[in-house]
Formats: structure tokens, C-alpha cells, sequence
């Protein structure tokens, strides 16, 4: 019964959150376009499976990836999980109360695969991805694009786990990661850099950020000494700057093998 109470509230508070989409697109159509809505019916329709898709979705999140996230990061970050049951490490821990970021592996190795599994599988990315093939009449190969954007998200989450383990300035990793962004930019083909550059926004959405804020939250939240505050958000930050660096080193590196195969042919 509480369920299905909390899942008409969420179903209520996505209506309210659709109202003002659906207003704009009726005002624009109606009073500045000065045009009927073509099959209104089917309209109506669309816009009512997206607000209980919408619905689903924040429940979904809710019941399943938000808890799913928290636990497996303290599952990993247990004392003797990372021990190893080892005690004389066990015992350093308890006198201390810090663990060094090495004994963390297996924290950074999750990220990476959750990162990566997460943007293989991004609705959004996907659809950039064909996009881009059609507009490039094939020159872009939507899998190649797919699994430099997924590799880009993945390391750039396992390198926020370590962040937030170790407790370093997170603008020190943002800087330096832009400043390789613009070098970069400089070497790479004028076609590849705008599509870099929104692959960073595509990554961060549906799919990827409930798990990566998920488990930033819990991360923080285990590690000795760490702040949920200060240190459990960011992770979206890496997630959207590294996957702009992948694309532009494959963009990059895509280049470099067409001339160097031209130049083999001559």
C-alpha cells in the first residue's frame, strides 16, 4: 500500500514537472506559429507515456540503482574487505583509521566497469552515434565512437574514486584534464572536435549518473576522514571531461592511420 501511495505521488510530481514542456510547445505553436497541432490525439498520447515512463524511471532509481550503488561501495570499502583479512593490516587500520588508496583496487576497477557498462549501454549516446554516421555519411563509426566515449567515462570515474579516497582538490584534476582538452583541440580533425565536446553532455544522463552519484555518496560516506558534502560529489564532472579527451585522441588517432595507409599505398 505505501508503494503504490509513493508511486502516485512520483507519478503526480512528474505531471507537474511536464506541465510547463507541454505549455511552452502548445503557447509557441498555437499563439506565435499561428498553426493547428497536427494529430493532437497522438500528441496527447506521446506525452502521456512519457510522464509515466518518467514516473517508472524516478521509482526505479529510487527502489534499485540508488541503493545498488551505496551498497556496493560498502561492500568495497570494508575493512576487511580490503584487508584481505589480513591482520596485521587489519590491525594498522584500527590503529590509524586510514587505508592507503592502493588497498582500494578493486573500488577503482568497479568504477571503470560501471562506467563503461553504463555509457555502452547510454540511450543518448547511442543515438548521437548514428547521428553522427548518417551526417558523416559513415567517416564515423558509431561503435568506434561509442567505445571511446565509454572508455573516457570509465577512466575518468575510476580516476574520481581515487580523488575522493585520497581527499585531493578536485579543481586540480579539472584544470589539468581542460588544459589537455585545449592542447588537444589544437592537433585534432575539425570534424571530431564538436561531437567531442557534446559526447561529454551525452554521457550524463539516464543511465550513468544515478549509479555514479550512487556511488560517489557511498564511497564518501566509508572512507575514513571523507565528507559526503565535500568529497562525494564530482564524479559527473570527470564523467563529462575525460570522455571529450578520448574522442578527440580517436579522432585523432583515426587521422593518423588513414595518412599513414595513404602513404603505404604511394
Amino acid at each position: 500500500m505505501e508503494l503504490l501511495y509513493h508511486s502516485a505521488k512520483v507519478l503526480l510530481g512528474t505531471l507537474k514537472d511536464v506541465l510547463p514542456i507541454i505549455g511552452v510547445i502548445v503557447f509557441f505553436q498555437l499563439v506565435i506559429i499561428r498553426k493547428k497541432i497536427d494529430r493532437p490525439g497522438r500528441l496527447i498520447y506521446g506525452f502521456c507515456l512519457v510522464i509515466v515512463g518518467l514516473a517508472i524511471f524516478m521509482i526505479g532509481l529510487e527502489e534499485g540503482l540508488f541503493p545498488l550503488g551505496e551498497t556496493m561501495s560498502r561492500q568495497l570499502t570494508n575493512f576487511y574487505f580490503l584487508a584481505k583479512g589480513n591482520a596485521a593490516i587489519l590491525k594498522e587500520i584500527d590503529r590509524t583509521q586510514t587505508v592507503h588508496p592502493t588497498l582500494y583496487f578493486w573500488t577503482y576497477l568497479f568504477a571503470f566497469c560501471i562506467g563503461f557498462s553504463t555509457t555502452i549501454a547510454e540511450p543518448a549516446l547511442i543515438a548521437v552515434a548514428l547521428k553522427a554516421k548518417d551526417v558523416s555519411t559513415g567517416a564515423i563509426s558509431p561503435w568506434g565512437l561509442r567505445l571511446a566515449v565509454a572508455f573516457g567515462v570509465a577512466i575518468g570515474i575510476s580516476l574520481g574514486c581515487y580523488r575522493i579516497v585520497t581527499g585531493s582538490p578536485l579543481h586540480w584534476y579539472i584544470v589539468a584534464g581542460y588544459l589537455v582538452v585545449v592542447c588537444l583541440t589544437y592537433f585534432a580533425p575539425k570534424m571530431i572536435i564538436p561531437l567531442a565536446y557534446d559526447s561529454g553532455g551525452v554521457t550524463t544522463s539516464t543511465v550513468t549518473v544515478p549509479l555514479v552519484a550512487a556511488l560517489g555518496i557511498g564511497l564518501a560516506s566509508n572512507v575514513p576522514g571523507r565528507s559526503v558534502i565535500v568529497d562525494a560529489f564530482g564524479l559527473i564532472a570527470f564523467a563529462s571531461l575525460f570522455p571529450i579527451i578520448t574522442v578527440l585522441g580517436y579522432g585523432i588517432t583515426s587521422e593518423w592511420i588513414v595518412k599513414r595507409s595513404r602513404r603505404v599505398k604511394v
